[in-house]
């Protein structure tokens, strides 16, 4: 099953392997047997049809990366296998965003073992001033000449990426404007029934964002729309919170927490048959506008379990 990615002429499966710290899989220099789990999980994805896999230079510091290269090399030649990757800018990076740019995505490549990706997105969140909110960067700086899209855009032209894109936190606005320039063809963007079900406020963490009037008008600009945060950092799943939960700056341990009170209720009209994984991610996939859903994996059961969800009737429309 397959679904399209926006305009973009891509489809993938509708649920995409995440490469980043909450699963911890792939974050890690790994031992002898941490590399087994790997390419056992990654096995897994690849026979059951996932065939994107969502990484970035900063998950582990280049490790994920470097995992997943490792294991792609080995597997890949039966699979048809599209990663997407992102980099991270600074303040010193300001004074020449492009070649900042096509350093860290050089560098992504050499970790991943592959000559290109099929996607770059931009990492930082996007305000009105710089660093406003953590790590976030400029919309003036995103959209003057010579700047962040310029080197998006560059390195695509070079045709070491395939497409362009944006991690969909920060200011509203800031981003509406990124989203309204029609230059950028992906979004990944916090997307899970919770927030489906009761709107950020401004008293919302940092990562959270207005996905009811962000995806419709991705959708106009025929953007592929990522669904991230689908199990909300695993408190839609009554799991306990991930080591990265205590950390990041962008989801709190606080907004688990009241997350994890909601989900009390959540999966308790889900059909027979339905895991609580499946169920979610199915409502996330229905949201009008998703073209897929990232979710991390810890071990190779994981992965069979996300993948059914395309066999449950009604949870999922293919587009």
């Amino acid at each position: 099953m397959q679904r399209p990615l926006g305009h973009t002429g891509f489809s993938l499966f509708p649920v995409a392997f995440g490469c980043g710290p909450v699963s911890g899989l792939l974050t890690v220099d790994a031992n002898a047997a941490q590399q087994t789990l790997q390419r056992a999980t990654i096995a897994q994805a690849l026979d059951r049809g996932i065939d994107w896999f969502d990484t970035a230079a900063g998950y582990g510091a280049g490790w994920s990366e470097s995992n997943l290269g490792r294991v792609l090399t080995e597997l890949d030649p039966r699979h048809n296998v599209r990663v997407a990757t992102k980099v991270r800018l600074t303040p010193d990076d300001a004074d020449d965003f492009p070649a900042a740019i096509e350093r860290s995505l050089r560098q992504s490549l050499d970790r991943l073992r592959r000559p290109r990706v099929t996607l770059l997105q931009l990492h930082n969140s996007i305000t009105q001033t710089a660093g406003s909110l953590p790590t976030s960067v400029a919309i003036d700086d995103v959209l003057r000449p010579g700047g962040i899209l310029d080197g998006l855009e560059r390195v695509r032209h070079k045709g070491l990426v395939d497409l362009i894109g944006l991690t969909g936190l920060g200011e509203p606005e800031a981003l509406q404007s990124a989203i309204g320039t029609g230059r950028f063809q992906t979004i990944q963007l916090p997307i899970n029934p919770l927030l489906l079900a009761c709107p950020p406020t401004h008293a919302s963490p940092v990562g959270e964002v207005a996905v009811q009037s962000l995806v419709p008008l991705c959708a106009d600009l025929g953007m592929g729309v990522f669904g991230i945060r689908v199990f909300a950092g695993g408190a839609l799943l009554l799991a306990p919170p991930s080591p990265y939960t205590h950390v990041t700056r962008f989801f709190t341990l606080e907004s688990y927490q009241r997350d994890l009170e909601w989900a009390k209720t959540w999966g308790a009209g889900r059909p027979p048959g339905v895991s609580l994984p499946q169920f979610t991610i199915g409502a996330v996939l229905q949201h009008p506008g998703v073209s897929a859903a990232i979710v991390g994996f810890g071990q190779p059961g994981e992965v069979g379990e996300a993948a059914g969800v395309t066999r449950l009737p009604g949870l999922v429309v293919t587009k």
